[in-house]
């Protein structure tokens, strides 16, 4: 009898002690998952956010970045601007400008008051339609020379794009002719003016 009762007791004593290892474990396991858990969310909450270095290297680069994109963008402009200027004004400098008509005229008209009363027809001549025609030609002459100087000024700038540097030449091309035309009108080279005997 004492033997059964020590054996049942012991059994007992036995199967208590593992009920509160059990309890025990049970209680430290959803504490322990609960840590790694807010470790981990933690990490995770850091990883995701940058720190105040990272995100300050970030905008300096998109700084750089954007000033690069921007540097070459508007010299292109400028540059191709430049070449389209020159070509236009060489264009104009062949045709003849609105100003270079202007000032034909007013030298007519200061050769008519000049000759009005007693001019020879040599000096009507010369003051009348020679003066109008060589300022003509030195007004086409002048955009000429801006024309060209403008073109050698875009081909001469390195990093220009293929069809700028193709306006700029045709613009030189055209400033070059109109100031050898000029020139040659200027200076009665192509064709001379009448005199009174013809």
């Amino acid at each position: 009898m004492d033997t059964k009762t020590t054996t049942e007791k012991t059994g007992e004593s036995a199967e208590s002690t593992e009920a509160a290892e059990s309890a025990k474990t049970a209680e430290a396991a959803p504490a322990e998952d609960t840590a790694v858990v807010v470790l981990d969310k933690q990490a995770g909450e850091q990883a995701d956010e940058p720190t105040a270095d990272a995100a300050d290297d970030l905008a300096d680069d998109e700084d750089d970045l954007l000033s690069e994109e921007a540097a070459p963008a508007s010299s292109g402009i400028g540059g191709a601007a430049a070449a389209v200027v020159s070509a236009a004004l060489g264009a104009v400098a062949l045709t003849g400008t609105w100003t270079g008509k202007v000032v034909s005229e007013r030298e007519t008209l200061l050769g008519q008051i000049k000759t009005s009363g007693s001019g020879t027809p040599a000096q009507q001549i010369s003051e009348i339609y020679g003066d109008a025609w060589h300022s003509t030609a030195l007004v086409n002459g002048v955009f000429s020379l801006v024309a060209l100087f403008v073109a050698v000024l875009v081909l001469i700038l390195p990093g220009r794009p293929s069809w700028v540097r193709s306006v700029a030449v045709a613009g030189a091309v055209l400033g070059g002719l109109g100031l050898l035309l000029s020139a040659g009108t200027y200076f009665d080279l192509f064709l001379s003016l009448p005199t009174a005997g013809s």
